[in-house]
């Protein structure tokens, strides 16, 4: 009894039996040789089937392989029935089927992102779609918040003081408090942080409302309580003196923060905050100048405070007492002139602008919810010193899609050929599609091995 009842039989086993073990074979000597940690391969392997149903955005880059995948599969029927027709011979066009199935090609975007997003979430980096890889990749500007982003946001009371006489220096800062208990701001939580180092007892504030990029607005009883900056001061005709106005100079100069209470329309007193700089800010804006990429500031700060930070830190485009409609038009116009941006944020007021730029960035742990559901990547860590980091990452995942396809590509039109000469059998053809496929996989699971190998001099830990 015969175990085959056609060569043609005898010839797919053959191909099919021979392509899983050339597979395992290579797979065995990767993992013996370079010690490679496979766990990571069948994970890519095993995640494909999910690829799409985990993003509901495709990559650019996605679609373009998938158009050519389509147009490969045409290709490779017509160059198989051509070469019969010329030929006479089944065996070429067999053969030509075989080498020319675009597996390699349709493999060689979606692993290597899937891998770039893996290695990011290892170091507290969660990218939420495949397509913001590919666009964090293009960027030119890079837009920073300042307070929560450039600093660490853990902002400290410098000095707090009453003008009224109805209300002695440690009421106001009672009251005050009792107003910022509710906000998330982190101006707020100082301010509230500072009172309760010595006090317990908070006052019970009703009608809280936020007034983005402003202050807020609450009641004290049948007393109407405005707290914010020397702006919304203004905007509601709050009679101001010359020497307010010279203390809140002062400060701002220092590069400090004023805050003002006024309740029922008149100035009660005001509390100076200051802030500290991030250590690695300065390095992480010097290496972000080194890559052509433009950094700005984006701030509801005074101009002297952004100023003052600013300076510092290297970034000379400034736009400080910005509304978060304001940050978001500057977003805006610059996309609008092709080009793109990343906005990193922390805060409510910052949400609009990093829904409206092209990537983004969040900082996951001190950040608001809405900034964190706006963003495209949230830093778990709230370490702007991996931003570096991530710019590489996105630019490496782009250069190994980039190798992958012109890999497949050529290895698919160069077996074409060799298939139509008759060089290749289908036996051999079958190894070397295949052999394509283990390049791609492999070539995309480096990503999960890259480390941090900048060089800044900014310590990096993971």
């Amino acid at each position: 009894m015969k175990l085959f009842k056609s060569e043609t039989q005898k010839t797919v086993t053959f191909i099919i039996i021979s392509s899983i073990c050339l597979f395992m074979s290579l797979i065995q000597s990767v993992d013996e040789l370079l010690h490679f940690n496979l766990s990571w391969v069948a994970i890519i392997l095993c995640g494909l089937p999910i690829i799409k149903e985990a993003d509901s955005k495709k990559a650019p880059i996605v679609s373009l392989t998938d158009r050519w995948a389509t147009w490969i599969v045409v290709i490779a029927l017509v160059s198989s029935i051509g070469t019969y027709l010329v030929t006479h011979q089944i065996l070429r066009s067999v053969t030509i089927l075989v080498v020319f199935c675009p597996c390699a090609l349709v493999l060689a975007t979606p692993t290597a992102i899937m891998a770039g997003i893996g290695n990011a979430s290892k170091y507290g980096m969660l990218i939420k779609g495949g397509d913001v890889v590919e666009r964090l990749s293009k960027i030119k500007n890079i837009a920073f918040d300042k307070t929560g982003t450039l600093t660490y946001g853990k902002l400290s009371v410098v000095e707090y003081k009453s003008f009224n006489p109805e209300y002695d220096d440690e009421t106001f800062l009672k009251i005050l408090a009792s107003v910022e208990a509710y906000s998330e701001h982190p101006l707020g939580k100082a301010i509230t942080s500072y009172y309760k180092e010595n006090n317990e007892e908070l006052l019970d504030i009703q009608n809280f409302t936020v007034n983005p990029g402003k202050g807020i607005t609450a009641n004290l009883g049948e007393k109407s309580i405005l707290v914010g900056n020397l702006k919304l001061i203004k905007d509601v005709d709050i009679n101001l003196n010359k020497d307010i106005i010279n203390i809140s100079e002062e400060f701002t100069k220092k590069g400090c923060t004023v805050i003002y209470l006024s309740i029922d329309n008149k100035l009660i007193g005001y509390v100076a905050l200051s802030d500290i700089l991030r250590e690695e800010a300065k390095e992480v804006i010097s290496y972000i100048k080194s890559q052509k990429i433009n950094p700005v500031m984006l701030t509801g700060d005074n101009k002297n405070s952004a100023q003052n930070i600013a300076s510092i830190v290297g970034i000379d485009g400034i736009h400080p007492s910005l509304l978060p409609e304001d940050k978001m038009n500057i977003i805006k116009n610059l996309e609008d002139s092709k080009s793109p941006t990343c906005m990193i944020g922390d805060g409510v007021n910052d949400a609009l602008a990093l829904k409206y730029s092209s990537v983004g960035i969040s900082m996951g742990a001190i950040g608001s919810d809405i900034a964190i559901e706006a963003s495209d990547i949230a830093l778990a860590s709230d370490d702007i010193k991996n931003i570096p980091y991530l710019l590489y990452l996105s630019k490496k995942t782009m250069k190994t899609i980039k190798l992958n396809v012109t890999f497949s590509l050529a290895l698919n039109f160069l077996a074409i050929i060799l298939a139509m000469t008759g060089i290749l059998n289908p036996v051999v053809g079958a190894l070397v599609h295949n052999l394509g496929s283990v390049f791609v996989i492999l070539n995309s699971a480096k990503l999960l091995k890259t480390r941090n190998n900048l060089d800044l001099h900014i310590k990096i830990e993971y």
